[in-house]
């Protein structure tokens, strides 16, 4: 009887998926962390896997900062379309979206990229792009509102550094009915 070497399985990811694993060590460790070899460790496949879709670390950079750059534009203006109307209470949804406990994932993410900017000017220049877009979507519903002009650039400046703000805090011991101060302060930002 003839002995047949096991197969051996090997593991094929697409792009996207190391981008994803990327961002995963991003969010837990930072962009300094953002290792080619810890990446294909944590991911379970071997680093020569990684250049059949990277040229090398910093192609893996550019395209996590795109990817991250994307979904938050994505998303930001899936959270502030609003119907004729309805701004005000887009407005209130985009507060609650950005300052909720459960967004600690995307806080982390968040954190992360910002951190990066502090090193790095590719970093900058998104976090610039992704900061213009929220502003921008900000200032159209609150002159949708009705506000003049420079009112709404003050409020959309103001809503993002309260959700920035609360996102980073953790202020459970200040108050005894945070979510009712919270609430206080989403209405009065945007009304």
């Amino acid at each position: 009887m003839e002995n047949k070497p096991a197969k051996v399985s090997r593991v094929m990811l697409d792009r996207d998926a190391w981008i994803r694993g990327a961002i995963a060590i991003l969010a837990e460790h930072g962009a300094e962390r953002l290792r080619v070899e810890g990446l294909a460790k944590r991911l379970g496949v071997t680093k020569g896997s990684f250049y059949w879709h990277f040229k090398d670390r910093r192609d893996l950079q550019s395209a996590v900062l795109e990817f991250w750059k994307d979904g938050r534009i994505r998303d930001i203006r899936k959270q502030t379309q609003a119907a004729p109307g309805a701004e005000a209470e887009a407005l209130l949804h985009t507060i609650e979206v950005y300052s909720s406990a459960r967004n600690r994932k995307g806080i982390a993410i968040e954190a992360a990229v910002r951190d990066w900017a502090r090193r790095d000017p590719q970093a900058v220049a998104v976090v610039e792009e992704v900061d213009a877009e929220r502003l921008r979507c900000a200032f159209r519903l609150f002159l949708a509102c009705g506000l003049p002009n420079e009112e709404a650039q003050a409020r959309s400046l103001l809503l993002y550094a309260y959700v920035f703000g609360v996102s980073l805090m953790r202020p459970g011991n200040f108050a005894g009915d945070l979510a009712s101060l919270r609430a206080w302060i989403a209405t009065h930002i945007a009304r």
